[in-house]
C-alpha cells in the first residue's frame, strides 16, 4: 500500500521534495477517483484499517511541520492553499475520501500559527501528530543517548502542546535510523519514555500490508510525491500509483471487516503468525 511523503506545498518549489498546490490537489483527486481512502500512519501500523470493502488505503504523511502544510487564518480556519486546507476541500468534494493524515513535527512546528495552537487544532480535528525529533536530527550521526533525547524531547513538545494526544508514529529525519535501529520505536531520555507502532523511512516504494511477515515497524518505506517526469520519477508517487492501478504491484484491497485479515488461498503470501486467529482465506 502507498505511504506517501510530502514536504513543502509551495507555488515555487525549490527542492525535489516540494510540490505545487495544484500538483498536490491533482494527486489527491487521483487518489479519490481510484478508490483510495486515507488512513493515518498509526492506523496502518497498528493494523486497524477500517474502510469500506473494495476500497484501498493510502497514508498521507507530511514532514517538517511547515506553514505550507498547515496554517490557521484570522478566521480560525486552515489556509485554503495549505496542504490541510486542500485536503479538506478535496474530501468535501469526494464522498468517502476521509480527510485523514499524519503530520510529523519538529520542536518549532508551524511557526506562523504557533506550535501549541496548531497542534491543539490538529488533534481536536482528528489529524495524527507524529514525531520527527526535536531538531530534525540525523540520528545516525549522534550517540544512542542523544538519539533517544531527540525523540523523547520531540514527543514532549507534542504531548505538552496538545494534551491528550498520544504519539504512536515517528518519521526518521533524512530517512536515517539510529544505532541500534530499534531505538527509533522504543527508548527513553530525560524521564520521558516512548514506544511507537512504526517508524517511517524516506523510502522509494510501497509498504507491505501491516499483517504480512514482511512488515517491519522499525523501518516502514514511503513514497516521495512526484510527477511522472520529475527527477527520479521511477521512485515517485506517479510511477507507483500507476503500478498499483495496473497490477504491476498487488494493491491492498479492504474486505470491509477491520477485525479480519482476508487473503487468497492461491497467494504465496501469508499473514504473520500473530494474526492467525484473524485470518480468513478465500
Amino acid at each position: 500500500m502507498p505511504v506517501l511523503m510530502y514536504h513543502q506545498i509551495v507555488k515555487d518549489p525549490r527542492s525535489d521534495y516540494d510540490r505545487k498546490p495544484a500538483e498536490f490537489r491533482a494527486e489527491l483527486e487521483r487518489l479519490a477517483k481510484e478508490d483510495y481512502v486515507p488512513v493515518t500512519a498509526g492506523a496502518y501500523s497498528k493494523g486497524k484499517i477500517d474502510i469500506p470493502a473494495g476500497k484501498h488505503p493510502v497514508v498521507l504523511t507530511f514532514d517538517d511541520s511547515t506553514d505550507s502544510q498547515f496554517a490557521l487564518g484570522d478566521d480560525g480556519r486552515p489556509d485554503p492553499d495549505s496542504a490541510i486546507g486542500i485536503l479538506l476541500d478535496v474530501a468535501e468534494r469526494h464522498r468517502g475520501f476521509t480527510p485523514a493524515a499524519t503530520l510529523f513535527v519538529n520542536g518549532d512546528a508551524f511557526p506562523g500559527t504557533g506550535t501549541k495552537k496548531a497542534l491543539r487544532w490538529l488533534h481536536a480535528h482528528d489529524f495524527e501528530i507524529g514525531n520527527h525529533t526535536l531538531d530534525h536530527a540525523n540520528l545516525r550521526d549522534v550517540s544512542a543517548g542523544e538519539a533517544q533525547h531527540q525523540i523523547a524531547a520531540g514527543q514532549q513538545v507534542i504531548t505538552k502542546s496538545a494534551p491528550g494526544a498520544k504519539v504512536t508514529s515517528m518519521a526518521l529525519p533524512f530517512g536515517v535510523q539510529p544505532n541500534p535501529a530499534e531505538l527509533d520505536i522504543k527508548g527513553a531520555a530525560d524521564g520521558e519514555r516512548y514506544a511507537y507502532e512504526g517508524a517511517y523511512l524516506v523510502g522509494a516504494g510501497p509498504a507491505p500490508s501491516p499483517y504480512a511477515t514482511a512488515f517491519d515497524p522499525v523501518g516502514i518505506p514511503r513514497i516521495r510525491s512526484a510527477g511522472a517526469h520529475d527527477k527520479d520519477a521511477q521512485f515517485g508517487s506517479a510511477h507507483w500509483l500507476d503500478e498499483l492501478r495496473d497490477g504491476g504491484v498487488k494493491r491492498y484491497t479492504s474486505d470491509g471487516d477491520p477485525d479480519r485479515v482476508s487473503y487468497p488461498k492461491s497467494s504465496s503470501d501469508r499473514p504473520a503468525k500473530e494474526f492467525k486467529d484473524r485470518t480468513r482465506p478465500y
